[in-house]
């Protein structure tokens, strides 16, 4: 275990030290800040409930459960379990570019919620996916460069994620089938006027 952390520790030193500069030193409090988020993230969502049609408004639906599920799983259930303490607390020199509470480290709830939405958004609109997974990698590296989680929280955090975004893709895609069969079902009967 003690090897896993070591290969841990210096993975992070060097996406926190090692490659610091003043662009990303200047950008990563931004992308890694949640509240910067909540705007954009209300506009896709609202654009998919108003423009979005059936398949938007469907996946608005699953926005709310998918990152309901992965966050309370990695906030509420796992980061108590395992009550890992956040590399800027415990490594030396580290540098700390954000205010941070003393909240467990793994798994990262950023790395989930993003690569839930990842996850959903690149089975719902297959052409952007590279998009949608640049943007959970970016904010996923950011939680590393800002100082406040370890790699193998990042890792932890995206498996969960894309778990969760897995998992209820699987249940919508159930539904789906037992609502036509129920629709099938009703066509074949005879009107009974």
């Amino acid at each position: 275990m003690e090897f896993l952390y070591s290969i841990d520790c210096s993975v992070f030193l060097f996406f926190n030290r090692t490659v610091a500069n003043p662009f990303f030193d200047f950008i990563m409090p931004y992308i890694t800040e949640e509240d910067y988020w909540r705007i954009p993230i209300a506009v896709v969502w609202l654009a998919l409930v108003i423009f979005g049609r059936k398949k938007g408004r469907i996946t608005a639906l699953l926005v709310v459960v998918i990152l309901t599920l992965s966050d309370q799983l990695s906030s509420a259930v796992i980061k108590p379990w395992v009550n890992r303490v956040r590399p800027c607390f415990v490594v030396e020199g580290v540098r700390l570019l954000i205010d941070q509470c003393g909240s467990p480290s793994f798994t990262s709830s950023h790395a989930a919620n993003m690569a839930a939405m990842a996850t959903l958004f690149s089975v719902k609109y297959r052409r952007y996916t590279a998009v949608f997974i640049f943007i959970a990698a970016l904010v996923a590296y950011s939680r590393i460069y800002v100082g406040v989680h370890y790699p193998s929280d990042i890792v932890g955090g995206a498996i969960v994620g894309i778990l969760c975004a897995a998992l209820i893709l699987w249940l919508e895609g159930w539904v789906r089938v037992l609502w036509q069969r129920r629709k099938e079902s009703q066509a074949l009967q005879p009107d009974s006027r």
